[in-house]
Parts: C-alpha cells; structure tokens; sequence
C-alpha cells in the first residue's frame, strides 16, 4: 500500500540519536477501562518528544551543500529540539523561529542545544511563515517539522518498534495530530503490514486541523487553534500528510482541554511521569473512543508524544483533571439568605467531598452559592445531585461546562458587601475527611449568619476555610466561648487590609 514509505521506515538514520523507547503497560488505566492500554514512551526520548526522530532522519538525508548553508525551522518546541540536537550532532548551524507562546521550558532548551532561537508571532504558523522569509535572506535549508518524506518516515520508525515489541493482536493505535507527520508515518507503516489495525488520530476540539481536512475532503485552514496544546497547535494540515491521512487513517477524534488534563493525570498515575497536553491526546482520544463503542478486552496502544510540559502549567492541569473526567461538578445555587441555610444546603449535598465552596453576602432576600463537588458516578450522580437539590426547593444552575465560570468566575465569587454588618473574618483549619464541612457548619449551628464563605480543597490532610460571620458587638463574648470550644484551629483575619480592600 505504501511500500516506498515502509522502505524508507526501514532504512531511516534515527538511532544515532534516538532511542527505541519502552511499550510499557497502563496497568491502573486498563483495570479501570476494562481493557490492555499500552502506551508507547516517546516521552523517554533524549529531548523527551519522538520529533528527534523525524528531524534527524531529514538532517541525515541532506547533502554537503545542503549541510554547509546550516538549516533552519520552524516549532513551538518540540521539533525545533529535535533540529537543535541534530544539527548539534552534525556540527551544523541551526535557527530556530519559535511562536511567542512557546513553553519557556523549550525554549530553553533549544538554546541549550546551541541553536540560534527567534520568537516571532503568537502560533506556528507566524513563525513558519517568518521562518521561509528568512530561508531565503540568509540562503538556509529548511527542516519541515512534518510535511516531509524523509521526516515522516523518521516519525514512522515508532510504529516499526510498535509491531515488532508486540506481535499479538491490536485493536487500534491511538496517535496525536498536529500537522500530521507523526500519524502519516505510523499510518503508513502499520496499513502496509498490519492492514486490520485502526489507526486513529486524536486532536484537540480547539486545533482540529486533521479532523476538519477530512471532513471536508481537502485541506482547511483554521481562523485560529487553541494554545492549551500548544505541540499541535497547526491551523493546517501537510500535503503529505493529509493526502497519506486520507487513505490511511480510520478516523480523528476531537478532545476537550478538560478531557486532555485528565489523561495527563491518567498517565502519571500509571508512570509517575508528566506528560504534556500534547503528549496525552492519545490517551484522552482513547478514552472517548472505548466510551463510545462499548469495548472490552482489546488491546490498544496510545502514544505519549512528549514530555515538555511547564512547570506552571501544572496547577491548571490538576484544576481541570477531574472535570475532565467526569469527577467534579460546579453548581451554581441559589439559597434563602437565613440563618442556618447555608447549613441546610450542606446537609442536603451529604457527606460528598467538597472541592470548593465560594459565597459573599449580598441581598437580604436570596444568596447564591458557587460549589464544586466531587463525582463518583459520573453524569449520572450529577443528574441525581441536581434533581436532590431541585426537589428541597433550590434553584440550580450546571457550571460544569461553562468555560468562563471554570477559568474566572469561579476566583472571583465575592467582592464589597454593604449588608453584612458587624461583620468578623475568620480562617479555619481542619482535618480533611468526608463530612468534615458539614462537621463544621454544623458546630456554627444557627446562632450566628454566615456572610461570606471560601473553601477549596487543595489536596491537603487539612482543609482551610474563609469565612465572615456576623457577630453583634453584645455577643463577641458568646462568640469567644464558641471559638474556644469549637477545637479547629482558627485565626481572625477582620484587621487584614487585603479584607478591607476587596471584601469588607
């Protein structure tokens, strides 16, 4: 089928400087879905991403005029180390034009590699198209990060270590997509030997290049890709290998940001390594496949591109992971501003974890509430959740996704607050056990109004609570009792100015 394609797999000059990387079992994941997940480490590569493959199969095939001018390419990280490690090997000079959104973390280490490194414009596609300008200024060879023979055959070296490190049978190879390079190269070869085995690519739903090319039966070209992952973040995809993609390829699975971060904590939780959005498409691909078609006992592999994530980025990774898989909900609900009603609402969420719970003071009438709890059943127990809380009588919005209460809304719940008199902030300490939220509430007991509330579960043995409290200057006393009884650690916060500026 594409036998000039499997020739050049075979005969590719890779090895020099990439290694054949382990397919290691996810045995965690493969109990929890019923099925053999294998995952195929380019992560373990020496610039921890399969793009060295490619490039240095391309660099290897120049000639010495070729090899004299120096080479120069265009990346948002990932391919640009594979030229910068190459090139290094070869004694070549290398530049390298990087988008303004590149990971620092690759950035650097291009640098590190010795390449010259421009940042210029916000995608890859600004940064290629400054990179052919300077081709030509400075009379340069260009190292195509995918729309090449010679680099598709270097990414199509991975799927002859696929099938030569596992020979029984396999349902289907999970591949991320950018430009398409690494999934032309794998399609190729896989197709040529093993014809039975699906090939499916996995994209994200904001960079959906590959997905809508074939739909549409030609090439797209995309408004705009999201940044989240930003290694394949193409507005189009190749020639080469959309026309490859075409006749190879089974289908393209689109993915959301939320469902991309679970799969990296999917990853880590079986290797204890940190993928990178990109590198853990194929895993969030996975996953909606096997939902979808209801399959149990097949073997996939899925392929953990790359492992050049900021360190930065970790925390937005962690706060979206469970959304993305089904695990949290975010509620917004509206209660009777009374005492002992925030209690009540406690109560009827019961003893599920609480991930986070904002509220402040605001109308005399109605409070609105911005609670995040932990899922074990997935949509349905939501549903279940949802209908609970209708039925006592409170009215409920789903945030789950609602992307701009995810991103901002929900760390911006509060503000000034002209009717909560006699007003004293307090932060609160206490083990972090199911119940222990309601535990507490229910210790403050109808006594005094709660006017302002803040709580997220970082992950702690202990949970820490932000909370006002009305308390009439005739009770403070009274109040001091409680406190002294109450046995959470706690410490009153009315003083602090960064309270006087944004809450009080």
């Amino acid at each position: 089928m594409f036998e000039d394609y499997v020739k050049k797999i075979r005969a590719a000059h890779v090895y020099d400087v990439a290694k054949q990387t382990p397919l290691d079992p996810a045995v965690s994941l493969s109990a929890r879905l019923d099925n053999h997940i294998l995952l195929k480490r380019e992560d373990l590569q020496p610039v921890f991403s399969f793009k060295l493959r490619g490039a240095y199969n391309k660099i290897a095939t120049l000639n010495e005029e070729q090899r004299k001018k120096g080479v120069i390419a265009a990346s948002a990280g990932n391919h640009a180390q594979g030229v910068a490690l190459a090139a290094g090997r070869m004694g070549l000079h290398a530049v390298i034009v990087m988008p303004k959104t590149t990971p620092d973390i690759k950035v650097r280490s291009v640098q590190q590699l010795g390449a010259e490194v421009i940042l210029h414009g916000n995608t890859y596609d600004d940064a290629s198209s400054y990179a052919r300008e300077l081709e030509l200024k400075r009379d340069m060879t260009y190292i195509h990060p995918y729309d090449d023979p010679d680099v598709i055959a270097g990414q199509g070296t991975i799927a002859r270590e696929i099938l030569e490190q596992h020979s029984d049978p396999l349902h289907a190879i999970f591949v991320p997509v950018g430009g398409g390079g690494l999934i032309a190269g794998i399609a190729t070869y896989v197709k040529s030997l093993r014809p039975e085995i699906k090939i499916i690519g996995v994209e994200p739903d904001d960079a959906p290049c590959m997905h809508h090319a074939l739909a549409a039966g030609e090439r797209v070209i995309l408004d705009q890709v999201g940044i989240f992952a930003d290694g394949v973040a193409v507005r189009q995809a190749g020639e080469e290998t959309f026309r490859i993609a075409r006749e190879a390829v089974d289908e393209v699975i689109l993915v959301t940001t939320d469902e991309i971060c679970a799969a990296i904590k999917d990853i880590f939780d079986d290797t204890r390594s940190i993928t990178e959005p990109a590198g853990a498409l194929a895993v969030a691909g996975l996953k909606k496949y096997l939902e979808r078609e209801n399959l149990h006992g097949q073997t996939m592999v899925t392929i953990d591109s790359g492992a050049n994530m900021n360190f930065d980025r970790l925390r937005h990774v962690a706060e979206r992971a469970e959304l993305g898989e089904r695990r949290e909900a975010l509620l917004s609900v509206t209660i009777p501003e009374q005492k002992g009603s925030f209690r009540r609402f406690c109560d009827t969420i019961g003893l599920r974890g609480i991930t986070e719970f904002n509220y402040r003071y605001a109308d005399p009438a109605e409070a609105h509430v911005f609670v995040g709890v932990q899922m074990h059943g997935g949509e349905t127990e939501k549903d279940s959740l949802i209908q609970g809380l209708e039925t006592k009588g409170y009215s409920v919005l789903d945030m789950t996704d609602n992307e701009m209460a995810k991103l901002h809304i929900r760390y911006m719940v509060g503000g000034h607050s002209n009717g909560a008199a006699n007003e004293r902030l307090f932060r609160f300490q206490f083990p972090e056990r199911p119940g222990a939220l309601l535990r507490f509430l229910n210790r403050i007991g109808e006594r005094w109004n709660i006017s302002l509330f803040h709580y997220r579960n970082h992950g702690a043995d202990y949970g820490r609570i932000l909370t006002g409290i009305q308390v009439p200057p005739t009770e403070n006393g009274a109040f001091q009792t409680f406190l002294d009884e109450l046995g959470y650690e706690s410490c009153e916060e009315t003083d602090n100015p960064a309270y006087r500026i944004f809450l009080s």
